[in-house]
């Protein structure tokens, strides 16, 4: 801090040159010592290759996680869960988002090795802006079953880990996460957020986050280490260096547990899993397990063991007798694969795709046939009124208009007829090929024949409409002309039923779109 203060002088000059030198001595003299001694270098070398990375191992017995978390009694296997914790299939739920609620799950079986790390997954969530009051993960020599420190006892022996959401000293520097020893001896400073007792502290936010937040706790050689992954990526391994204790002093046994507390505000404080793992120095031999599970719970163990295999071996005869033509063949045969299955779906749907667009090239068709039917009709009725105008009177723009406007609407229907005719190919071709690339439709301009078609059909309707009441006396009625087989004008009911073919069509392509998709992401054959 010196030598910063007074970069500018002179005499600051001098002494960063004087240690300039003294680090380059430093430096040639750690490089002669290095060449002249290998063997120490070699040493050295194989420390740093080694490291300090413990064996991890599994503990069932301290630990939880879903599916079927709890039991049919409500109760989790190996904890005890007190106040308004509420555990269920996959999660438990430490407290509701409900004012003044208390809740916590501790380990019923005491924690016996001195070193541990525990993987903690959990959400917080809440419709404020702010959450109260937080949540805890606790290793303590007794199990604070109730109490007024997010929901445990205070005064405990052991260390506490507080995720705190709720700002008590105003001092804008919440949700935050905070580590806090205690001999047995303090008691909790609530209104300073504990900042005058933590040991190490990070500014973390917690609530709300789009997947779980996982805190890793680790606790080897004396030394405390708090990594977070803050929840905004589903990566599980993308942790945070939050804080790291040294030369702390634990209880040797305890319990572990987890409490949340709510007050004038609150959250929901859902625990997904705890993993404890058991640490042991590199050289040290895991103790087997089977020595640490007593005797008598062995023995029983082994019993249901072996009258569940005998139960299996009695089903196994029973299903033989009842189907001999299987026996024999290997089980894997008779159900079929993951990659197998996803093929079978893929291939289903490509088969309903088929049959959904033949469907619909047909309905094209007919709306085509019909088109064509109301163009020669219109195109008689024209012919028609035209002889009975006057001779050498010029051709109405209104009839060219529409003549045009009709040949635009048979143009646009052969083309998506077209259209459909080739996306039938290219699905035929792809099924029978299994493998390639799957031609389609493009999205542009599959809506832009849609939009013309309707387009030109309100245009047709309108332009009909005109020039018959133009042609029309003032006292002569309105009326379409008389065709047996067809009515000259286009009526509501065609109308409707074309949009809602058109609406079928859209929806369609936007399925066969879907399914295209669907198939390129699962590395389908078609893509």
């Amino acid at each position: 801090g010196a030598p910063g203060a007074a970069g500018g002088s002179p005499a600051s000059g001098s002494m960063a040159v004087s240690i300039a030198k003294c680090l380059r001595a430093d430096a040639c003299v750690l490089l002669l010592t290095l060449l002249l001694r290998p063997a120490a270098c070699g040493d050295i070398a194989a420390g740093a290759t080694s490291g300090d990375a413990p064996h991890r191992r599994f503990e069932y017995k301290y630990s939880f996680k879903g599916p079927h978390l709890s039991q049919g009694d409500g109760t989790v296997p190996f904890w005890v869960h007190t106040g308004n914790a509420i555990p269920s299939a996959d999660q438990i739920r430490i407290t509701p988002s409900l004012r003044s609620q208390q809740g916590s799950v501790w380990t019923k079986n005491v924690v016996k090795f001195e070193h541990w790390e525990a993987v903690v997954t959990f959400r917080v969530s809440g419709r404020g802006r702010m959450g109260a009051d937080g949540l805890a993960v606790w290793y303590t020599s007794g199990q604070g079953l109730t109490g007024p420190v997010y929901g445990a006892a205070d005064q405990w022996n052991g260390v506490g880990i507080f995720f705190d959401s709720f700002d008590n000293d105003g001092k804008k520097n919440n949700p935050t996460v905070l580590v806090v020893g205690n001999n047995g001896k303090l008691v909790y400073d609530h209104q300073n957020d504990g900042t005058t007792q933590s040991l190490g502290t990070c500014l973390r936010d917690f609530r709300n986050k789009p997947y779980p937040v996982r805190a890793k706790i680790t606790y080897y050689k004396k030394t405390l280490t708090v990594l977070i992954n803050n929840g905004f990526t589903p990566d599980k391994e993308d942790y945070e260096f939050c804080t790291r204790i040294e030369n702390m002093i634990i209880p040797v046994e305890g319990y572990f547990g987890i409490s949340a507390a709510t007050g004038g505000l609150a959250d929901d404080h859902d625990v997904l899993s705890f993993l404890l793992f058991r640490l042991t120095e590199p050289g040290q031999q895991l103790p087997p397990a089977e020595q640490e599970m007593p005797k008598e719970e062995k023995d029983k163990y082994q019993e249901e063991f072996e009258n569940f295999q005998q139960e299996l071996d009695k089903k196994k005869e029973a299903f033989q007798k009842e189907h001999p033509d299987v026996q024999g063949q290997a089980i894997e045969d008779l159900y079929e694969s993951v990659n197998e299955r996803e093929i079978r779906q893929i291939f289903e749907g490509q088969n309903r795709i088929h049959l959904e667009i033949k469907q619909l090239n047909r309905q094209l068709a007919m709306i085509l046939d019909e088109q064509r039917r109301y163009v020669s009709v219109i195109t008689d009725e024209v012919s028609k009124r035209g002889t009975q105008t006057q001779s050498g009177q010029p051709p109405s723009q209104d009839t060219d208009a529409l003549m045009t406007l009709q040949r635009d609407v048979l143009n646009n229907l052969n083309d998506l007829r077209n259209t459909f005719s080739a996306s039938l190919k290219q699905i035929s071709s792809a099924q029978q090929l299994q493998h390639g690339s799957a031609g389609g439709l493009g999205t542009y301009e599959t809506v832009q024949h849609f939009n013309d078609i309707k387009e030109h059909l309100h245009v047709v309707k309108r332009n009909i409409e005109h020039i018959i009441q133009k042609n029309s006396g003032p006292g002569e009625k309105v009326k379409c002309p008389e065709l047996p087989p067809m009515p000259s004008c286009l009526s509501t009911t065609h109308f409707v039923v074309f949009v809602v073919i058109q609406s079928v069509l859209f929806f369609g392509y936007i399925m066969y779109s879907n399914v295209c998709l669907f198939s390129e992401l699962n590395h389908c054959p078609l893509a």
